[in-house]
C-alpha cells in the first residue's frame, strides 16, 4: 500500500475522534505536517470523502462526506447476507459433505467470501479471499451473468480469456452464449473450468431489492460426479438459496 494512501486513511481516522476539524486540528491529531494534511484533505475532498465548509474568511473546517455512507451500506449489506447465509451453508455442507462456498463480485473478479470444507480425505479446498476471473467456474460465471449487457461487453473488451484448464472458455462469443443459458436456467454449472478435475454448481443469492449479491456454490471432485448426484446437489442448492432469499426479503 502506498504511503500517501496510508496517510490519507489516517486523516479519515481522525474524524472518529472529532466529526469536524480544521487543518491545524487535523495536523495535530494525525501528527503530520500541515502541508501534507492540506494536500491529502484536498484530494479526499475531490474524491467526495471529505466536505469542506467555510465558517468565515479565516476558518475552514472539514467533515466526512456522505459518499462514505455508500461504502458503509455495501459493507453492511455484505456482512448481513454472510451472517444470514452461514447457518444455511453449514446445513448444506452437512447434507452433501462437499465444499460449500459464497462468492461475491468485486470489480472484475469473483472473491470467495465464505467457504466450508468437506470432511472427505480427497476434497477441494478454497481459502476465503481467493479471487477468480469471471469467465471461469460456476460462481464467477453466475456473477458475470448478473451484470448489465453493456457492462459485460465492457468487461469482455478489456479482459483476456486465458486458459486456466483445458475446459476454460476462451472464446467470447461462446461465453456470451453461456451467460444467456445461465440466465435462462437460473443457475450455473462448470466442469473443470477454473479448478482442474472439479465440478461446480452455483445458485444466486438475491437481496430485498432483487439484486444478485452473491453466488452460493457447491464444488466436488470430478471422480465423485454423476448426473444423479448433480441433480441432488442442484435441488439442495436451490432449496438452500430460497431459504436465504426469504431471510433477506427477496420475493419471486
Amino acid at each position: 500500500m502506498s504511503k500517501s494512501l496510508v496517510k490519507a486513511i489516517k486523516i479519515l481516522d481522525c474524524f472518529t475522534v472529532n466529526p469536524e476539524m480544521t487543518i491545524n486540528e487535523l495536523a495535530e491529531t494525525a501528527n503530520m505536517p500541515k502541508t501534507t494534511v492540506f494536500r491529502l484533505a484536498s484530494s479526499l475532498e475531490e474524491a467526495g470523502l471529505l466536505v469542506k465548509e467555510r465558517k468565515s474568511s479565516h476558518e475552514v473546517t472539514y467533515r466526512m462526506g456522505l459518499k462514505l455512507l455508500t461504502f458503509g451500506k455495501h459493507v453492511s449489506e455484505q456482512i448481513k447476507y454472510n451472517k444470514v447465509a452461514l447457518p444455511h451453508m453449514k446445513k448444506l455442507n452437512e447434507e452433501v459433505d462437499e465444499l460449500v462456498h459464497i462468492t461475491v463480485l468485486e470489480g472484475n473478479e469473483a472473491v470467495y467470501a465464505e467457504t466450508i470444507d468437506s470432511s472427505k480425505p480427497v476434497r477441494l479446498v478454497v481459502k476465503v479471499g481467493r479471487r477468480a476471473p469471471l469467465y471461469a467456474g460456476s460462481a464467477p460465471k453466475l456473477l458475470l451473468s448478473s451484470m448489465a449487457d453493456e457492462k459485460i461487453e465492457a468487461y469482455l473488451d478489456e479482459v483476456e480469456l486465458t486458459k486456466l484448464t483445458d475446459n476454460t472458455l476462451d472464446n467470447k462469443e461462446r461465453l456470451k452464449e453461456e451467460i444467456q443459458k445461465i440466465r435462462e436456467k437460473g443457475y450455473s454449472i462448470s466442469h473443470s473450468e477454473h479448478f482442474k478435475d472439479t465440478v461446480g454448481f452455483s445458485y444466486p443469492i438475491y437481496n430485498h431489492q432483487k439484486e444478485m449479491v452473491a453466488a452460493l456454490g457447491v464444488s466436488i471432485p470430478v471422480l465423485d460426479y454423476s448426473k444423479e448426484k448433480g441433480k441432488v446437489i442442484l435441488d439442495k442448492l436451490e432449496d438452500t438459496a430460497k431459504r436465504i432469499w426469504d431471510e433477506l426479503g427477496y420475493t419471486v
